[in-house]
């Protein structure tokens, strides 16, 4: 069953073209490389090796790539290189036949009668990428030169020239590059064929540029965002590579970052062969397909969502990255991706370390909202709904393993740890009002999803009782009230407190006039805006409507909210709504749950439109070619990647995260879940 990707030469006529279109492998620990379909750079977080010290946080960008060029004995010269500089742009993608994505990317050039293959890996839970190559020459002899680019910057920050200084050692094939600013990290490089020219002896002088430091590289897209867009790479040597007329070559590179202070992988470089890194990255992933059905979409999907579950070094369990390129842990986005991501895909042991790792972190009956990008930081617990969305996962976790030993061992205290300060009150006015809804936030505070705050405007203030909160909030009491019939226990107590809720949420939250839910009710306003939380009172496990309302909600949803990629965070009937999510990051930041369609909603969407029907066959086929819309999707911005966000209006080019957790899991979850049982 086919689930690679090839492109030629019709996907990137251009080089803004072919940088819409891009590629994402990853390590296991946090680590990533990125780039684009023309080999260009084309954002500050792209490069062949992102390395994290701390997994998945202290993430640095060492190797940025490489530059390839051909010069024949006959003195013709192709320079592969593509990519964009102030004032020039390299069109080596016009060298490019093809593009292919079978797990790892490989650019296939052709030059006269001579070809070259170009594969790109990471190590799979090392610091360490490589590139391979497969040279065909032709009748002429030349050679083959290759530029690696340096540097050491967080992902995302540019590199200025001052950054690009480096302590440097070269013997025979390896070369070692020390950073001046961290003296305690060692970046090795290896060649396997060929010598080191070393770049200081080009010449220099005003008319040419320095050659040891790759200056002015541009990158579009993040011009377009709001950002200067202009970076610098340390290009201290050349690996030149000789071939005669004729002769098949292969050889590799491989670059790798050692923490002195934890060694050991310069053993492993110095040992590796670079193909090695390239099959077994593929039949670690082959492996994880083949656990799902014979279905192309489903199992691009779980080789997608291997990226998101990485290793969380200080609890030693595994965790969820919420998206790529800038996102690390957050516990919202974690409990939300974690039924498509671990449970759908048969990935149980992930899924309950998962589980457990969260469970280390409650805190005042409050699982963390992010984890910052640093070991040394404390985790941010700013969030009312990931504490309520853990009870689901648990749900979840236990419907799919029917392990309630683990439960009952590891999890079930914090279960009952969250639901008792919810209901006594916790940080950020969180608490049960006397009716039984959860109520939560002021002033400055952003505690759901929709959480954007610039400077002290908050711009969609949720304080109150918001819809989704109080439907989690109700399953979250009637989970407890299963889990303690299971364990013995008396479930009384639970089962009150959900009655209560279940008595005045309808009469709470029911509009009557738009015939769907109030978004968020308080001492001041009911909010009639139309936004999706409310589709989550449909799609949850414990419903508190009616047949007939839960129908009119989806029905409402899909007339004002619904797009292929989806759904609107605002009606696109509303005079607020913003239809674009574009430009600086003010403007992007006002539109961002204005009207900005997110991938991750659809599953929640996918999965009440079924309900509500019923799983009729057409029903499940309507919902089948919701799924299908992200197939088409995921030959587009990252490839086998579904985006963040899209725009409201005229939803395709991918925006934000380029391949978001949430987003990957809930379109898998609702493909697993309510289109592949019921399908005939």
């Amino acid at each position: 069953m086919n689930t690679k990707y090839r492109l030629g030469r019709s996907a990137f006529r251009t080089l803004e073209e072919g940088m819409e279109k891009e590629w994402l492998i990853t390590n296991g620990i946090g680590g990533f490389a990125n780039g684009s379909v023309t080999g260009a750079n084309h954002r500050l977080f792209s490069g062949y090796l992102t390395a994290s010290f701390h997994p998945p946080v202290d993430r640095k960008i060492i190797w940025s790539g490489t530059h390839e060029k051909l010069v024949f004995a006959n003195k013709r010269e192709a320079d592969f290189t593509a990519q964009a500089y102030v004032g020039e742009v390299k069109e080596g993608f016009k060298y490019l036949n093809s593009f292919e994505l079978d797990v790892v990317p490989t650019y296939t050039y052709q030059a006269d009668d001579l070809t070259v293959k170009k594969t790109v890996a990471m190590a799979f839970g090392k610091n360490a990428a490589t590139v391979t190559y497969e040279i065909e020459a032709g009748k002429t002899a030349g050679e083959f030169r290759i530029t690696p680019l340096f540097k050491f910057t967080q992902p995302g920050e540019a590199a200025i020239k001052e950054q690009l200084d480096f302590h440097m050692e070269l013997a025979d094939k390896k070369l070692t590059l020390v950073p001046k600013e961290d003296t305690t990290k060692k970046i090795i490089f290896h060649t396997s064929e060929g010598t080191y020219f070393d770049r200081k002896k080009l010449p220099v002088s005003m008319a040419t540029p320095n050659y040891l430091i790759e200056e002015n590289t541009y990158y579009p897209l993040e011009n377009r965002t709001g950002y200067r867009g202009l970076d610098n790479h340390a290009t201290p040597y050349d690996v030149i590579v000789s071939f005669k007329p004729y002769e098949k070559k292969k050889f590799f590179l491989v670059c790798g970052v050692e923490d002195l202070e934890n060694p050991g992988l310069e053993e492993y470089l110095e040992k590796v062969d670079g193909s090695q890194i390239v099959e077994e990255c593929k039949e670690r992933v082959y492996e994880l397909m083949n656990k799902m059905p014979k279905d192309s979409f489903a199992r691009r999907l779980a080789w997608s969502a291997d990226h998101f579950i990485v290793e969380r070094e200080s609890t030693g369990l595994k965790t969820v990255l919420a998206g790529f390129p800038w996102f690390m842990d957050w516990g919202r986005d974690t409990m939300i991706a974690l039924q498509g991501l671990t449970l759908c895909t048969g990935r149980f042991c992930d899924a309950k370390e998962i589980l457990e790792s969260f469970s280390k972190y409650v805190k005042d009956g409050m699982i963390p909202n992010v984890f910052p990008n640093s070991a040394k930081e404390e985790p941010m617990y700013n969030t009312i709904d990931a504490s309520l969305w853990y009870f689901y996962s648990v749900y979840k976790y236990l419907e799919y393993t029917k392990d309630f030993d683990f439960i009952q061992e590891k999890i079930y205290p914090s279960l009952k740890e969250i639901i008792e300060a919810y209901k006594k009150g916790t940080h950020f006015s969180i608490k049960m009002d006397k009716d039984g809804l959860i109520q939560g936030g002021s002033d400055l505070d952003q505690l759901t999803w929709m959480d954007v705050r610039v400077g002290d405007l908050v711009v969609t203030p949720r304080h109150g009782k918001a819809v989704e909160i109080n439907a989690l909030w109700y399953n979250a009491l009637k989970i407890m009230e299963s889990l303690s019939n299971q364990f013995g226990e008396d479930s009384s107590y639970y089962k009150e407190l959900a009655g209560k809720v279940e008595r005045v949420y309808a009469d709470t939250f029911w509009n009557e006039e738009n015939g769907c839910l109030y978004d968020v009710v308080n001492d001041k306003i009911k909010d009639a805006s139309i936004r999706p939380n409310q589709i989550w009172a449909v799609s949850l496990p414990y419903s508190l409507l009616s047949k007939e309302q839960e129908k009119k909600i989806v029905d409402t949803v899909y007339e004002q909210l619904y797009t292929p990629y989806g759904i609107r965070s605002l009606s696109n009937r509303d005079a607020e709504y913003k239809k674009e999510y574009i430009g600086k990051l003010i403007n992007r930041d006002l539109a961002y749950h204005m009207g900005t369609a997110w991938g991750f909603i659809s599953g929640g969407f996918i999965t009440a439109y079924c309900k509500v029907n019923n799983h009729s066959a057409e029903a499940v086929k309507k919902a089948e070619e919701m799924c299908l819309c992200f197939e088409d999707h995921m030959q587009d911005g990252c490839l086998n990647g579904i985006a963040e966000i899209f725009d409201g209006d005229f939803s395709n080019t991918s925006r934000g995260c380029f391949n978001q957790a949430w987003s990957i899991g809930e379109v898998l979850r609702a493909y697993m879940e309510d289109v592949l049982p019921y399908r005939k």
